[in-house]
């Protein structure tokens, strides 16, 4: 299946899994472009830049195929040494690097003097024309359904990648709301040159996740997710838990919420702790809305074979019916 992005990434089918937290390791990302796709392995996850080295290292032990490293750039009083990571990824040779959040113009510099081709995520079409014209390659565009962090503008995919792709000439990628062929061609039809994808990659054989939580995710509907964070602008979409539904409660008491106030429930290493044990009370559990079209949990060659051939169905189906 041959598109810009596919073209451009050197993979088979332009189907990218997303750059997760705790899930984005080298098992996940080399499943993913074994598969066919474009695994990518999480920078942040690992605790020091020379972790990600490792981690980077391990992953080439398991496929020869194209693989990408995502760095999420935050705002943060103490942040980590975003430049350490990148320094890393360019050291060892990956020549594909997915950013999110901030993207500093030197950043963008430097990953082009090494060659790398670089996606960056947002959540508006005027941060993906800002993203354009400061010289990334492909643009990746989240949709209000997805899980993490979409955005306060509250737009959904199906217009959300519309408007984008009748302004950004760049090749676009869809992500949130996508986890099977109808939600890949619906994507493709609205203009994407490929797809993103993580809940759906969390309920795979080799994600790096419990199997109670993956069935937690084949149970869920639809109607199944809580928007986190919205009082403190910083709306997080999560799985529906005892512990999202507090975070819920706390934000919404007489006289509002401060972060300090839920700390206890939201840090990083809760969430990582419910991945691991299967127990969803420990943390958030970051899931889109995509949940609803979870049925099973395939290995990621299966998945993405299903997929393109279902996408490809329906796309002729379309076809026949404008014909």
């Amino acid at each position: 299946m041959s598109t810009r992005v596919s073209d451009m990434l050197g993979i088979d089918y332009p189907i990218i899994q997303g750059g997760m937290m705790w899930v984005g390791r080298a098992e996940m990302a080399a499943a993913v472009s074994n598969a066919g796709g474009l695994g990518i392995v999480t920078a942040l996850t690992q605790p020091t830049p020379e972790d990600l080295r490792a981690e980077i290292a391990r992953c080439r032990e398991m496929t020869d195929k194209p693989f990408g490293v995502n760095l999420t750039i935050l705002p943060s009083q103490n942040p980590p040494p975003y430049e350490a990571y990148l320094d890393v990824v360019l050291d060892s040779g990956v020549k594909i690097l997915e950013t999110a959040g901030n993207n500093p113009k030197e950043f963008i510099a430097k990953a082009k003097a090494a060659g790398v081709v670089l996606i960056h995520k947002c959540t508006s079409v005027r941060h993906a024309l800002s993203a354009e014209r400061h010289g990334v390659d492909i643009v990746s565009i989240d949709g209000f359904e997805c899980a993490g962090h979409p955005g306060e503008d509250g737009v959904g995919g199906m217009i959300l990648f519309a408007a984008a792709a009748r302004q950004v000439k760049i090749p676009l990628i869809g992500s949130g709301g996508i986890a099977d062929g109808r939600t890949m061609a619906a994507a493709l039809a609205l203009g994407a040159e490929g797809v993103n994808m993580g809940t759906r990659f969390c309920a795979t054989v080799e994600a790096p996740i419990h199997d109670d939580i993956k069935q937690k995710l084949v149970a869920a509907s639809e109607r199944d997710t809580n928007l986190i964070f919205r009082t403190l602008h910083n709306t997080g979409r999560v799985l529906k838990t005892e512990v999202s539904h507090e975070v819920i409660a706390i934000e919404n008491r007489p006289g509002g919420c401060a972060f300090e106030d839920i700390r206890h429930l939201v840090t990083g290493t809760k969430g990582r702790e419910a991945l691991e044990t299967g127990d969803a009370g420990k943390g958030l559990i970051w899931a889109g809305q995509t949940v609803g079209l979870i049925d099973d949990v395939p290995s990621c060659a299966e998945l993405l074979t299903r997929m393109v051939a279902d996408c490809r169905s329906h796309l002729s189906r379309a076809g026949q019916l404008a014909a």
